[in-house]
Protein backbone atom coordinates (compact mmCIF):
# COMPACT_ATOMS: atom_id res chain seq x y z
CA UNK A 1 0.00 0.00 0.00
CA UNK A 2 1.32 3.43 -0.91
CA UNK A 3 2.63 5.52 1.97
CA UNK A 4 1.05 8.58 0.35
CA UNK A 5 -2.43 7.47 1.41
CA UNK A 6 -4.01 9.81 3.96
CA UNK A 7 -6.65 9.20 6.62
CA UNK A 8 -8.54 11.64 8.87
CA UNK A 9 -10.64 10.99 11.95
CA UNK A 10 -13.45 12.82 13.70
CA UNK A 11 -14.74 11.60 17.05
CA UNK A 12 -17.98 12.69 18.65
CA UNK A 13 -19.13 11.87 22.18
CA UNK A 14 -17.54 10.15 25.13
CA UNK A 15 -14.06 9.07 26.18
CA UNK A 16 -14.92 5.48 25.23
CA UNK A 17 -15.36 6.67 21.64
CA UNK A 18 -12.00 8.45 21.84
CA UNK A 19 -10.36 5.22 23.00
CA UNK A 20 -11.99 3.22 20.21
CA UNK A 21 -10.95 5.76 17.57
CA UNK A 22 -7.35 5.20 18.65
CA UNK A 23 -7.74 1.46 18.01
CA UNK A 24 -9.07 2.14 14.49
CA UNK A 25 -6.34 4.72 13.88
CA UNK A 26 -3.59 2.33 14.91
CA UNK A 27 -4.69 -0.16 12.21
CA UNK A 28 -4.56 2.49 9.48
CA UNK A 29 -1.17 3.83 10.55
CA UNK A 30 0.34 0.34 10.75
CA UNK A 31 -0.79 -0.24 7.17
CA UNK A 32 0.98 2.74 5.63
CA UNK A 33 -1.54 5.56 6.06
CA UNK A 34 -0.55 9.05 7.24
CA UNK A 35 -2.97 10.83 9.53
CA UNK A 36 -4.02 14.37 8.57
CA UNK A 37 -6.34 16.90 10.16
CA UNK A 38 -10.03 16.41 9.39
CA UNK A 39 -10.23 19.64 7.39
CA UNK A 40 -7.34 18.50 5.16
CA UNK A 41 -7.79 16.49 1.98
CA UNK A 42 -7.71 12.78 2.89
CA UNK A 43 -8.31 9.53 1.01
CA UNK A 44 -10.35 8.08 3.88
CA UNK A 45 -12.45 9.81 6.53
CA UNK A 46 -13.57 7.89 9.60
CA UNK A 47 -16.34 9.53 11.66
CA UNK A 48 -16.91 7.84 15.03
CA UNK A 49 -20.46 8.88 15.82
CA UNK A 50 -22.45 9.58 19.00
CA UNK A 51 -26.21 9.41 19.51
CA UNK A 52 -26.71 10.51 23.10
CA UNK A 53 -28.65 13.65 22.05
CA UNK A 54 -30.49 14.91 18.99
CA UNK A 55 -27.77 17.57 18.65
CA UNK A 56 -25.20 14.78 18.35
CA UNK A 57 -27.30 13.15 15.62
CA UNK A 58 -27.27 16.40 13.61
CA UNK A 59 -23.52 16.82 14.10
CA UNK A 60 -22.93 13.26 12.85
CA UNK A 61 -24.70 14.01 9.58
CA UNK A 62 -22.97 17.36 9.20
CA UNK A 63 -19.48 15.88 9.59
CA UNK A 64 -20.19 12.97 7.25
CA UNK A 65 -21.31 15.36 4.53
CA UNK A 66 -18.43 17.70 5.31
CA UNK A 67 -15.87 14.92 4.69
CA UNK A 68 -17.08 14.24 1.17
CA UNK A 69 -17.19 17.97 0.46
CA UNK A 70 -13.50 18.31 1.38
CA UNK A 71 -12.62 15.48 -0.99
CA UNK A 72 -15.41 14.19 -3.27
CA UNK A 73 -13.21 11.21 -4.24
CA UNK A 74 -12.67 10.07 -0.65
CA UNK A 75 -14.12 7.06 1.13
CA UNK A 76 -16.32 8.12 4.08
CA UNK A 77 -16.86 5.63 6.90
CA UNK A 78 -19.51 6.06 9.60
CA UNK A 79 -18.99 3.98 12.72
CA UNK A 80 -19.98 4.22 16.39
CA UNK A 81 -23.28 4.56 18.21
CA UNK A 82 -25.33 6.38 15.56
CA UNK A 83 -24.11 3.89 12.97
CA UNK A 84 -25.30 1.09 15.27
CA UNK A 85 -28.78 2.48 15.93
CA UNK A 86 -29.68 4.52 12.81
CA UNK A 87 -28.58 2.49 9.79
CA UNK A 88 -31.58 3.42 7.65
CA UNK A 89 -31.04 7.14 8.28
CA UNK A 90 -27.40 6.83 7.26
CA UNK A 91 -28.26 4.90 4.10
CA UNK A 92 -30.12 8.01 2.93
CA UNK A 93 -26.91 10.09 3.14
CA UNK A 94 -25.30 9.59 -0.26
CA UNK A 95 -21.92 10.79 0.99
CA UNK A 96 -21.52 7.74 3.28
CA UNK A 97 -19.68 4.77 1.76
CA UNK A 98 -19.46 2.41 4.77
CA UNK A 99 -21.71 1.99 7.82
CA UNK A 100 -20.00 -0.05 10.53
CA UNK A 101 -21.71 -0.45 13.90
CA UNK A 102 -20.15 -0.83 17.34
CA UNK A 103 -20.00 -4.64 17.09
CA UNK A 104 -17.57 -4.44 14.17
CA UNK A 105 -15.92 -1.14 15.11
CA UNK A 106 -12.48 -2.65 15.69
CA UNK A 107 -12.62 -4.20 12.21
CA UNK A 108 -13.08 -0.90 10.34
CA UNK A 109 -9.72 -1.10 8.55
CA UNK A 110 -10.18 -4.76 7.64
CA UNK A 111 -13.71 -4.19 6.27
CA UNK A 112 -12.57 -1.17 4.25
CA UNK A 113 -9.27 -2.62 2.95
CA UNK A 114 -10.81 -5.92 1.87
CA UNK A 115 -13.84 -4.14 0.42
CA UNK A 116 -16.26 -6.24 2.45
CA UNK A 117 -19.96 -5.37 2.78
CA UNK A 118 -20.68 -1.64 3.08
CA UNK A 119 -23.11 -2.32 5.94
CA UNK A 120 -21.69 -4.11 8.98
CA UNK A 121 -24.24 -3.68 11.77
CA UNK A 122 -24.84 -6.81 13.85
CA UNK A 123 -27.25 -7.18 16.76
CA UNK A 124 -25.59 -5.44 19.72
CA UNK A 125 -27.49 -7.60 22.21
CA UNK A 126 -25.72 -10.70 20.90
CA UNK A 127 -22.56 -9.42 22.57
CA UNK A 128 -22.24 -11.39 25.81
CA UNK A 129 -18.57 -10.84 26.65
CA UNK A 130 -16.00 -8.07 26.38
CA UNK A 131 -14.08 -9.34 23.37
CA UNK A 132 -11.50 -6.71 22.44
CA UNK A 133 -7.87 -7.82 22.47
CA UNK A 134 -6.45 -4.61 21.02
CA UNK A 135 -4.69 -1.76 22.83
CA UNK A 136 -5.44 1.86 21.96
CA UNK A 137 -2.19 3.80 22.05
CA UNK A 138 -2.37 7.55 21.56
CA UNK A 139 0.86 9.09 20.30
CA UNK A 140 1.22 12.30 22.31
CA UNK A 141 2.65 10.50 25.38
CA UNK A 142 0.55 12.70 27.68
CA UNK A 143 -2.59 10.84 28.67
CA UNK A 144 -3.95 7.48 27.57
CA UNK A 145 -7.48 6.15 27.91
CA UNK A 146 -8.03 2.57 29.01
CA UNK A 147 -11.47 1.08 28.41
CA UNK A 148 -12.39 -1.57 30.98
CA UNK A 149 -16.13 -1.99 30.39
CA UNK A 150 -18.77 -1.59 27.68
CA UNK A 151 -22.58 -1.48 27.62
CA UNK A 152 -25.19 -0.69 30.26
CA UNK A 153 -28.08 -2.60 31.81
CA UNK A 154 -29.74 0.40 33.50
CA UNK A 155 -32.14 1.40 30.67
CA UNK A 156 -32.72 4.89 32.09
CA UNK A 157 -35.92 6.19 30.55
CA UNK A 158 -34.23 8.94 28.50
CA UNK A 159 -31.20 7.02 27.24
CA UNK A 160 -30.72 4.94 24.07
CA UNK A 161 -27.15 3.90 24.89
CA UNK A 162 -28.08 0.26 25.72
CA UNK A 163 -29.40 0.00 22.14
CA UNK A 164 -26.09 1.34 20.84
CA UNK A 165 -23.79 -0.53 23.23
CA UNK A 166 -25.69 -3.57 24.47
CA UNK A 167 -25.61 -5.07 27.97
CA UNK A 168 -22.75 -4.47 30.40
CA UNK A 169 -19.60 -6.45 29.60
CA UNK A 170 -16.46 -6.25 31.69
CA UNK A 171 -12.90 -6.67 30.54
CA UNK A 172 -10.86 -9.32 32.36
CA UNK A 173 -8.70 -7.77 35.13
CA UNK A 174 -5.51 -9.35 33.75
CA UNK A 175 -6.07 -7.71 30.35
CA UNK A 176 -6.70 -4.30 31.94
CA UNK A 177 -3.56 -4.47 34.07
CA UNK A 178 -1.40 -5.69 31.19
CA UNK A 179 -2.43 -2.75 28.99
CA UNK A 180 -1.81 -0.18 31.72
CA UNK A 181 1.63 -1.61 32.48
CA UNK A 182 2.38 -1.58 28.75
CA UNK A 183 1.36 2.09 28.55
CA UNK A 184 3.55 2.98 31.52
CA UNK A 185 6.54 1.28 29.92
CA UNK A 186 5.77 3.16 26.66
CA UNK A 187 6.18 6.50 28.47
CA UNK A 188 2.70 7.47 29.58
CA UNK A 189 2.47 8.95 33.07
CA UNK A 190 -1.30 9.32 33.31
CA UNK A 191 -4.13 7.00 32.34
CA UNK A 192 -7.89 7.55 32.35
CA UNK A 193 -10.02 4.55 33.29
CA UNK A 194 -13.12 4.66 31.15
CA UNK A 195 -16.25 2.67 30.32
CA UNK A 196 -19.91 3.19 29.47
CA UNK A 197 -21.01 2.50 33.06
CA UNK A 198 -18.06 1.85 35.38
CA UNK A 199 -20.36 1.06 38.33
CA UNK A 200 -21.31 -2.18 36.52
CA UNK A 201 -17.72 -3.36 36.15
CA UNK A 202 -17.46 -7.00 37.27
CA UNK A 203 -21.22 -7.55 37.55
CA UNK A 204 -21.08 -10.07 34.69
CA UNK A 205 -18.25 -12.13 36.19
CA UNK A 206 -20.27 -13.66 39.02
CA UNK A 207 -17.23 -13.32 41.25
CA UNK A 208 -16.05 -11.01 43.99
CA UNK A 209 -14.86 -8.47 41.41
CA UNK A 210 -16.18 -4.93 41.15
CA UNK A 211 -14.96 -1.46 40.22
CA UNK A 212 -13.22 -0.89 43.58
CA UNK A 213 -11.35 -4.17 43.09
CA UNK A 214 -9.95 -3.29 39.67
CA UNK A 215 -9.20 0.32 40.67
CA UNK A 216 -7.15 -0.81 43.66
CA UNK A 217 -5.16 -3.15 41.38
CA UNK A 218 -4.57 -0.37 38.85
CA UNK A 219 -3.25 1.99 41.54
CA UNK A 220 -0.55 -0.54 42.43
CA UNK A 221 1.02 -0.43 38.97
CA UNK A 222 4.37 1.26 39.50
CA UNK A 223 4.86 2.38 35.89
CA UNK A 224 1.98 4.89 36.10
CA UNK A 225 2.10 8.15 38.12
CA UNK A 226 -1.50 9.35 37.79
CA UNK A 227 -4.86 7.61 37.47
CA UNK A 228 -8.10 9.36 36.57
CA UNK A 229 -11.59 7.94 36.52
CA UNK A 230 -13.98 9.09 33.79
CA UNK A 231 -17.73 9.50 34.21
CA UNK A 232 -19.26 7.58 37.13
CA UNK A 233 -22.73 6.99 38.54
CA UNK A 234 -23.29 8.14 42.13
CA UNK A 235 -23.47 4.47 43.21
CA UNK A 236 -19.83 4.03 42.10
CA UNK A 237 -18.75 6.31 44.96
CA UNK A 238 -18.53 3.65 47.68
CA UNK A 239 -16.82 4.07 51.05
CA UNK A 240 -13.88 2.17 49.58
CA UNK A 241 -13.68 4.48 46.58
CA UNK A 242 -13.76 7.61 48.74
CA UNK A 243 -11.07 6.10 50.97
CA UNK A 244 -8.84 5.48 47.93
CA UNK A 245 -9.48 9.01 46.70
CA UNK A 246 -8.45 10.39 50.09
CA UNK A 247 -5.42 8.21 50.78
CA UNK A 248 -3.88 7.23 47.44
CA UNK A 249 -1.96 10.09 45.81
CA UNK A 250 -2.03 8.38 42.43
CA UNK A 251 -5.82 8.68 42.19
CA UNK A 252 -6.53 12.17 40.93
CA UNK A 253 -9.13 14.21 42.88
CA UNK A 254 -11.49 14.84 39.98
CA UNK A 255 -14.85 13.17 39.40
CA UNK A 256 -17.35 13.54 36.60
CA UNK A 257 -20.65 12.30 38.01
CA UNK A 258 -23.67 11.34 35.92
CA UNK A 259 -26.37 13.03 38.02
CA UNK A 260 -28.98 14.14 35.42
CA UNK A 261 -31.38 15.69 37.96
CA UNK A 262 -31.56 16.64 41.61
CA UNK A 263 -35.33 16.44 42.00
CA UNK A 264 -36.89 13.24 43.36
CA UNK A 265 -39.89 13.19 41.04
CA UNK A 266 -37.75 13.61 37.91
CA UNK A 267 -35.16 11.09 39.12
CA UNK A 268 -37.95 8.53 39.52
CA UNK A 269 -39.28 9.26 36.02
CA UNK A 270 -35.74 8.88 34.70
CA UNK A 271 -35.46 5.47 36.41
CA UNK A 272 -32.46 6.65 38.40
CA UNK A 273 -32.33 4.59 41.58
CA UNK A 274 -31.38 7.27 44.09
CA UNK A 275 -32.82 10.38 45.68
CA UNK A 276 -31.56 13.94 45.37
CA UNK A 277 -30.61 14.18 49.04
CA UNK A 278 -28.41 11.08 48.72
CA UNK A 279 -26.42 12.68 45.89
CA UNK A 280 -26.04 16.04 47.62
CA UNK A 281 -24.83 14.48 50.87
CA UNK A 282 -22.53 12.06 49.04
CA UNK A 283 -20.80 14.74 46.98
CA UNK A 284 -20.49 17.05 49.99
CA UNK A 285 -18.87 14.15 51.86
CA UNK A 286 -16.37 13.63 49.01
CA UNK A 287 -15.35 17.29 49.18
CA UNK A 288 -15.10 17.22 52.96
CA UNK A 289 -12.87 14.13 52.83
CA UNK A 290 -10.83 15.45 49.87
CA UNK A 291 -11.08 19.26 50.19
CA UNK A 292 -9.57 20.27 46.83
CA UNK A 293 -11.42 17.64 44.80
CA UNK A 294 -13.16 18.87 41.67
CA UNK A 295 -16.60 17.56 40.82
CA UNK A 296 -18.21 17.99 37.43
CA UNK A 297 -21.59 16.62 36.36
CA UNK A 298 -24.19 16.09 33.65
CA UNK A 299 -27.61 17.70 34.12
CA UNK A 300 -30.69 17.32 31.92
CA UNK A 301 -33.29 20.07 32.05
CA UNK A 302 -36.72 20.22 30.44
CA UNK A 303 -37.41 16.52 31.06
CA UNK A 304 -41.09 15.55 30.46
CA UNK A 305 -43.28 16.63 33.39
CA UNK A 306 -40.52 18.81 34.87
CA UNK A 307 -42.63 21.54 36.43
CA UNK A 308 -41.28 24.80 37.86
CA UNK A 309 -41.01 23.28 41.34
CA UNK A 310 -38.95 20.32 40.04
CA UNK A 311 -36.60 22.58 38.10
CA UNK A 312 -35.99 24.86 41.07
CA UNK A 313 -35.41 21.85 43.35
CA UNK A 314 -32.58 20.81 41.04
CA UNK A 315 -31.27 24.38 40.90
CA UNK A 316 -31.20 24.79 44.70
CA UNK A 317 -29.56 21.40 45.20
CA UNK A 318 -26.92 22.25 42.59
CA UNK A 319 -26.09 25.37 44.58
CA UNK A 320 -25.26 23.21 47.63
CA UNK A 321 -22.38 21.42 45.85
CA UNK A 322 -19.03 23.07 45.02
CA UNK A 323 -18.98 22.03 41.37
CA UNK A 324 -15.93 22.99 39.35
CA UNK A 325 -18.08 22.77 36.21
CA UNK A 326 -21.13 20.94 34.84
CA UNK A 327 -22.64 20.14 31.46
CA UNK A 328 -26.24 21.12 30.73
CA UNK A 329 -28.37 19.19 28.25
CA UNK A 330 -31.87 20.28 27.21
CA UNK A 331 -33.93 17.09 27.07
CA UNK A 332 -34.53 15.60 23.62
CA UNK A 333 -36.56 12.50 22.74
CA UNK A 334 -34.46 9.44 21.86
CA UNK A 335 -36.09 6.68 19.80
CA UNK A 336 -36.94 3.42 21.62
CA UNK A 337 -36.70 5.05 25.07
CA UNK A 338 -39.56 5.11 27.56
CA UNK A 339 -39.40 8.89 28.00
CA UNK A 340 -40.08 9.43 24.29
CA UNK A 341 -43.65 8.26 24.96
CA UNK A 342 -44.14 10.33 28.14
CA UNK A 343 -46.79 13.01 28.27
CA UNK A 344 -46.06 16.48 29.63
CA UNK A 345 -43.37 17.50 27.14
CA UNK A 346 -41.77 20.86 27.93
CA UNK A 347 -42.01 23.68 25.39
CA UNK A 348 -38.69 24.56 23.66
CA UNK A 349 -38.72 28.16 24.91
CA UNK A 350 -39.14 26.94 28.50
CA UNK A 351 -36.19 24.58 28.08
CA UNK A 352 -34.09 27.41 26.68
CA UNK A 353 -34.91 29.62 29.65
CA UNK A 354 -34.01 26.87 32.13
CA UNK A 355 -30.73 26.23 30.32
CA UNK A 356 -29.98 29.95 30.55
CA UNK A 357 -30.61 29.96 34.32
CA UNK A 358 -28.37 26.92 34.82
CA UNK A 359 -25.66 28.44 32.60
CA UNK A 360 -25.56 31.48 34.88
CA UNK A 361 -25.14 29.21 37.92
CA UNK A 362 -22.46 27.24 36.10
CA UNK A 363 -20.49 30.41 35.33
CA UNK A 364 -20.51 31.47 38.98
CA UNK A 365 -19.48 27.96 40.12
CA UNK A 366 -16.55 27.91 37.68
CA UNK A 367 -15.35 31.32 38.92
CA UNK A 368 -15.80 30.50 42.60
CA UNK A 369 -14.00 27.16 42.41
CA UNK A 370 -11.00 28.41 40.47
CA UNK A 371 -10.46 31.49 42.61
CA UNK A 372 -9.87 29.17 45.58
CA UNK A 373 -6.53 28.28 44.02
CA UNK A 374 -5.14 31.78 43.40
CA UNK A 375 -1.71 32.19 45.01
CA UNK A 376 -1.42 28.43 45.61
CA UNK A 377 1.17 26.08 44.14
CA UNK A 378 -0.23 23.28 41.99
CA UNK A 379 1.35 20.33 40.21
CA UNK A 380 0.54 20.75 36.52
CA UNK A 381 0.82 17.95 33.96
CA UNK A 382 1.93 19.54 30.67
CA UNK A 383 -0.12 18.32 27.71
CA UNK A 384 0.41 20.91 24.99
CA UNK A 385 3.02 23.46 23.85
CA UNK A 386 1.55 26.19 21.68
CA UNK A 387 2.49 29.75 20.67
CA UNK A 388 5.22 30.16 23.26
CA UNK A 389 3.15 28.82 26.15
CA UNK A 390 2.58 25.48 27.84
CA UNK A 391 -0.85 24.15 28.78
CA UNK A 392 -1.70 21.42 31.22
CA UNK A 393 -3.93 20.25 34.03
CA UNK A 394 -3.73 20.29 37.80
CA UNK A 395 -4.37 17.13 39.77
CA UNK A 396 -8.03 18.16 40.07
CA UNK A 397 -8.26 18.77 36.32
CA UNK A 398 -8.17 22.56 36.12
CA UNK A 399 -6.62 23.79 32.89
CA UNK A 400 -3.59 26.02 33.38
CA UNK A 401 -1.66 28.25 31.00
CA UNK A 402 2.02 28.39 31.92
CA UNK A 403 4.31 31.14 30.67
CA UNK A 404 7.11 28.74 29.79
CA UNK A 405 8.23 26.52 26.94
CA UNK A 406 11.25 25.09 28.71
CA UNK A 407 9.20 22.02 29.51
CA UNK A 408 7.93 19.23 27.30
CA UNK A 409 4.71 17.23 27.05
CA UNK A 410 4.23 14.83 30.00
CA UNK A 411 6.39 16.91 32.38
CA UNK A 412 4.86 17.50 35.81
CA UNK A 413 5.83 20.96 37.04
CA UNK A 414 5.05 23.04 40.12
CA UNK A 415 3.19 26.20 39.15
CA UNK A 416 2.08 29.18 41.21
CA UNK A 417 -1.44 30.18 40.15
CA UNK A 418 -1.47 33.93 39.46
CA UNK A 419 -4.84 34.67 37.84
CA UNK A 420 -8.09 33.22 36.56
CA UNK A 421 -9.86 33.97 33.28
CA UNK A 422 -13.08 32.06 32.73
CA UNK A 423 -12.27 28.37 33.07
CA UNK A 424 -8.53 28.91 32.45
CA UNK A 425 -6.02 29.50 35.23
CA UNK A 426 -2.71 31.25 34.50
CA UNK A 427 0.47 30.58 36.40
CA UNK A 428 4.24 30.76 36.62
CA UNK A 429 6.64 27.87 37.08
CA UNK A 430 8.26 27.89 40.51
Amino acid sequence: MSISKKVAFYTLGCKVNQYETEIIKKDFLENGYNEVEFEDRADVYVINTCTVTSIADKKNKKMLRRAKKINPDSVVIATGCYAQTNVEDLKEIKEVDYIIGNVKKEEVYKIFSKKLSNYQVDNIFDQKEYSSQKYAVSRDKARAFVKIQDGCTKFCSYCKIPYARGMSRSRQPESVLEEIKFLGEAGYKEIVVTGINLSEYGSDFGENINFDYILEKILKIEEIDRVRVSSVYPDTLSEKFISLLKENKKLMPHLHVSIQSLDDKILKLMKRNYRAEFVVELLKKVQEEVPDSAITADIITGFPQEEEENFWNTFENMKKINFSDFHIFPYSDREKTAAAAFTGKIEPEVKKERVKILEKLKKSKIKEFREKFLDTVQKVYIEEIKAGKAYGYTENYLRVEVNSVSHKVADIVEVKIMSSAGDLLKGEVI
